[in-house]
């Protein structure tokens, strides 16, 4: 987890530095929830990359390695009752598994897409069973074929929450209140405070309008991303 209190300060002291313009709370917020996500979406991009080129043998230099140790953070499950359809979990970002407990036997179901399944249901050999369940989903939503178990067990990565710095004002200057109750720190990995700070700087910049701003921080992420797939 990355100290949200500690980025905000960070971007108001180099965004302020010389005299660029001011930052609210409110800018802040969601210039970090961009930030967030564009942090963690990348991540997903850059394992389909790094698999397809040779890794090492050291754990802490192996890029699949270090990914998968950031994405495991957001990895979640959660029984889902289901009665002719399901919901999936309100902050889910991609669905892994679905499986079902069949007399203490966990089967895991596959998924198909809505025509595979018109195709699969034609046949005697291929429609969905027992053996042989699957799953699609539309949405939010997804329907068995084969069985109707009363739960399943799904497991998925999760979205980040939301980050919010709460502050109250004290004369004219907001100060952070981490005890307000939608006080919510960034829950990516620490290792990414620099890259966050660097990603919402290039964002004020756009923002308050200073083109110098917003290419100091784009050409410094673009230097970090260059050693990373190097």
């Amino acid at each position: 987890m990355v100290n949200i209190d500690t980025v905000y300060q960070r971007v108001l002291a180099l965004a302020n530095k010389e005299q660029r313009g001011y930052i609210t709370p409110q800018e802040f917020n969601l210039f970090a929830n961009q930030a967030q996500m564009d942090i963690f979406e990348q991540y997903f991009y850059d394992v389909n990359q790094f698999l397809r080129t040779p890794g090492n043998d050291t754990a802490y230099s192996d890029m699949i390695t270090l990914l998968e140790e950031k994405i495991g953070l957001f990895e979640d499950s959660s029984s889902v009752t289901y009665n002719g359809s399901a919901t999936l979990p309100a902050n889910i970002y991609r669905l892994g598994t679905v499986r079902y407990n069949n007399s203490g036997k966990h089967i895991l179901i596959n998924r198909v897409s809505e025509k595979e399944l018109r195709m699969m249901s034609l046949g005697p050999l291929t429609k969905p069973s027992k053996s042989n369940p699957v799953y699609t989903v539309k949405g939010s939503t997804f329907y068995l074929a084969g069985i109707t178990p009363a739960s399943v067990q799904v497991s998925y990565t999760k979205k980040p929450a939301k980050v919010n710095w709460t502050y109250v004002v004290v004369g004219e200057k907001p100060l952070v209140n981490v005890y307000a109750n939608d006080y919510q720190s960034f829950e990516l990995h620490p290792s990414e405070e620099t890259k966050l700070v660097i990603k919402i700087l290039a964002l004020a910049g756009v923002a308050i309008k200073d083109p110098s701003l917003y290419q100091i921080a784009g050409a410094e992420d673009n230097k970090n991303i260059q050693q990373e797939k190097q």
